[in-house]
């Protein structure tokens, strides 16, 4: 059996070019991803940035720590604590104490980097920057800056105010640095949550240590700990989860859609192959012969392809890498590593993928007796087997039904992105299984028309594709998991993003919204500023967090919006209520979500609040879940002194908008804030899906839309190459060579136009699961289909269709008729 599938593989090479291809391009995907993976797990832990030269450093509680029966549950806290005074004292003993603060400085004239931040001049050496030209600032208005944008002498408007840069100091990458005298920078940032200590650390910590109970929660920071002190310490850890999300995502995309192409391939290849083997069985071989042969077949090309595979995935792993790196989605230092069990992995992944694709092929192979498979030759019927029935039906049974236990017992499992990228899979699979059932109705309704024009174009066109319904389900199939996959998937993120702008449009009954610059906050001077404007209602609120521990053992954090003046806050927000009311809010109380174990009006629930401060609050209402970004709402007096960062206003009866908007924009000018309208303010608060998720949707629908082409082109060469009879029959019959092509491209149009339409259905299932979803979760938002993505995909699914199936039977029209029909002249 060795022999003849070598043979095999020799004599019809063109059938098996789809699956090595396909097969080898996964395996170099994997080989790829997995460097890039392993590369991710054995990172390096970032060194310190800010605080390198500082001897110590001593941070205030940032971290909430709750014990439980299970074990001690953390969060980082919203609010951090400053370092208690009694910790503070104990340390300016042991040598000089300076007071961190960091604030976000933005430039108004375009000049300068698009992100800068403040620091006082005296955290300057703990970075170190080291002024090369100018001297430090010495008065309110002057500053030292890094990275060269700007030379001492020069004057720079910002959000500020108007600064004269004194001096530069060379930067070192991680940020550019204004720094500002200490006392203007305690103006601007006056809290500070930690400090840098010139002393040795023993003394440091028997310092806080002493200071008990004081220093409960203080951190005391050293060697590379003192990273903890940087600005957004697990940066580097969440780009790295994002990524290995990403590449994990493509190697999961890209292992189902290679075992969906070898199987195509290798099942189209068997149903050619009738004749063959059924003189093999005339001959005397078993069915079990057959089937090893098959087998064998797979197995060559998946160790050939699995080679080249990883070698052409270790030629792609570096420019991979340096791409996640240029593109911001992976750290600066993150570089490939020198593994080897990648290549393992993928190498076995893609045999086994090899021979999983060829298990149904090969045991079709070996079923029918000699004559029924020589009869069987004749005609392409039986597309449908018994296993491809059950298959199918039970994974569209499968996705159907949970598809309503989600709905039923949680909507919104469906719009986490693990799912909508999962679930379609179910889906996708079902129809590819049962594509040959709906192939002939809908080649039928494409074709309606041109059966009924003059000439036979139309008519032969629709038999040809009812009676080649395995030839018709091979050629669809892809186009429906590309077309199924980009509707599914661009579709699944244009609904979520509509429907997280929609809920921001409908909560926001704002004529105005008043921000401060990120990271930063209203003074009350600023608050009183905004309040004095004629003709305006103000309603000041400040973000933070609340904790609860549920079911005992989950510590969940709930992002916080903190409000002055409930009456107001109904005046310039429609919250999603369902029960209770939004004036009942007050100093006792708390407005939650749906999602909470606790939401009933008027039951005591006991929550962590930013700062980490344990408290009982009634639940004053209860907000529908939405799409999970309602958060909950407290008093001020529950927000632990967060800064007032935004300011809603309402129009008083008769004001003028253009005069409000004036004094608000006159009033937040010296805070750096701005003034935007309630449309503007909620369409800026859903700015759509992260980059993240678009790279990795483009890398998974770029996969999809490449072995589609490879499984296109290969089954339309097959098909093409077997039909070298049928088409020079057409031409003894009297049609030209024109006409033959042209009934070739409108067959494969028809069939890749029934392709999509099968997956625009799929799509559209998915994506209504979703808008029943947001409709049970009280989202005023509907479905989005991407019909230009769909529509891009589908046409270029066409184009290879056409070329890849008239290019070859171009080429066998000009062989003589007579001899390619096998006629004697």
């Amino acid at each position: 059996m060795l022999i003849v599938a070598l043979c095999t593989l020799r004599i019809r090479w063109v059938t098996f070019v789809g699956s090595f291809v396909a097969l080898a391009l996964g395996v170099a995907l994997l080989t790829a991803t997995g460097l890039a993976l392993a590369a991710s797990l054995d990172a390096p832990e970032r060194a310190p940035e800010r605080f390198a030269a500082a001897p110590v450093v001593v941070r205030g509680q940032d971290t909430l720590r709750v014990p439980t029966p299970s074990g001690e549950r953390t969060e980082e806290l919203a609010r951090p604590r400053a370092v208690p005074d009694a910790v503070v004292a104990r340390l300016e003993r042991l040598g000089t104490v300076v007071a961190d603060r960091s604030f976000p400085v933005r430039v108004r004239d375009g000049r300068g980097p698009g992100e800068l931040v403040g620091h006082p001049w005296s955290t300057a050496a703990f970075a170190p920057y080291r002024i090369d030209a100018g001297r430090a600032p010495r008065a309110a208005d002057e500053v030292v800056v890094t990275g060269g944008w700007a030379a001492p002498g020069e004057r720079v408007r910002t959000d500020r105010g108007t600064l004269r840069v004194v001096g530069s100091a060379p930067g070192l990458g991680f940020e550019d640095a204004v720094l500002f005298t200490d006392a203007r920078a305690a103006e601007l940032a006056p809290g500070s949550v930690q400090l840098a200590v010139d002393a040795e650390a023993s003394a440091v910590r028997e310092a806080v240590r002493d200071a008990v109970p004081a220093s409960a929660g203080v951190r005391v920071l050293t060697g590379d700990a003192r990273r903890y002190a940087d600005a957004d310490p697990g940066r580097d850890d969440e780009a790295l989860t994002a990524l290995n999300a990403l590449f994990g995502t493509a190697g999961g995309v890209a292992a189902f859609v290679s075992v969906f192409v070898v199987a195509s391939t290798f099942a189209f290849s068997v149903a050619q192959r009738r004749r063959e083997f059924g003189l093999l069985r005339t001959a005397g071989a078993t069915p079990g012969q057959l089937r090893r042969t098959v087998i064998a077949e797979a197995a060559l090309v998946g160790v050939l392809a699995s080679g080249t595979g990883c070698v052409l995935g270790a030629y792609g792993a570096p420019p991979l890498v340096r791409l996640v790196v240029d593109a911001g989605l992976a750290p600066a230092w993150f570089t490939l590593g020198d593994h080897a069990w990648p290549f393992h992995l993928a190498f076995w992944t893609g045999l086994l993928v090899a021979l999983c694709g060829v298990v149904a092929a090969s045991w079709r192979a070996g079923r029918t007796a000699p004559v029924a498979a020589l009869r069987e030759a004749a005609v392409d019927a039986g597309a449908m087997t018994r296993g491809r029935w059950l298959a199918g039906l039970g994974l569209l049974l499968t996705a159907l039904v949970t598809l309503a236990l989600a709905l039923a017992d949680d909507p919104g499992d469906l719009l986490h992105r693990k799912t909508y990228v999962t679930r379609p899979m179910l889906l996708i699979s079902a129809a590819a299984l049962l594509a040959p059932v709906a192939m002939r109705p809908l080649t039928r309704l494409l074709t309606c028309l041109p059966a009924r024009l003059p000439g036979a174009t139309g008519l032969l066109v629709r038999e040809n594709a009812a009676a080649g319904a395995r030839r018709t389900a091979a050629v669809a199939a892809p186009v429906l998991v590309t077309v199924a996959l980009t509707g599914s998937l661009l579709g699944a993120v244009a609904t979520l993003d509509g429907a997280k702008a929609a809920e921001a449009r409908e909560r926001t009954t704002a004529a105005f919204v008043a921000t401060a610059p990120a990271g930063t906050g209203f003074d009350a001077a600023t608050v009183e500023r905004l309040r004095a404007v004629p003709g305006a209602r103000i309603s000041p609120s400040a973000s933070s967090a609340v904790y609860v521990l549920e079911d005992g053992t989950a510590l969940i954090r709930s992002d916080a919006r903190a409000v002055a003046d409930p009456g107001a806050l109904a005046a310039t927000t429609r919250l999603p209520v369902s029960r209770g009311r939004v004036t009942g809010l007050d100093d006792h109380s708390i407005i939650v979500n749906e999602e909470w174990e606790r939401h009933t009006v008027g039951q005591s629930v006991r929550v962590r609040l930013g700062d980490g401060t344990a408290k009982t609050l009634r639940i004053a209402a209860v907000m529908h879940t939405g799409t999970g970004d309602n958060g909950v709402y407290v008093t001020a007096a529950n927000a632990a002194g967060a800064p007032v960062d935004r300011v809603d206003v309402a129009l008083a009866d008769g004001a003028d908008a253009d005069a409000v908007a004036a004094g608000l924009r006159a009033a937040v000018a010296a805070a750096g804030g701005r003034v935007s309208s309630g449309a503007e303010w909620a369409a800026a608060a859903s700015p759509g899906s992260p980059g993240t998720t678009r790279t990795g949707l483009f890398l998974v629908l770029g996969i999809a839309l490449l072995y589609t082409g490879i499984s296109v082109v290969s089954t339309m060469l097959t098909a093409t190459s077997d039909r070298v009879r049928d088409l020079a029959v057409l031409r003894l019959a009297g049609a030209t060579g024109g006409q033959v092509l042209r009934l070739v491209a409108v067959e494969s149009l028809t069939v890749a136009g029934a392709g999509a339409l099968l997956g625009l259905g799929v799509a559209g299932l998915g994506l209504a699961g979703m808008g029943a979803a947001l409709g049970l979760l009280s989202v005023p938002a509907a479905p989005v289909v991407p019909w230009a993505a769909v529509g891009t995909v589908a046409g270029a699914c066409a184009v290879l269709a056409v070329v890849a199936s008239v290019v070859p039977a171009g080429l066998a029209l000009r062989r003589r008729a007579a001899a390619a029909a096998g006629v004697r002249e």
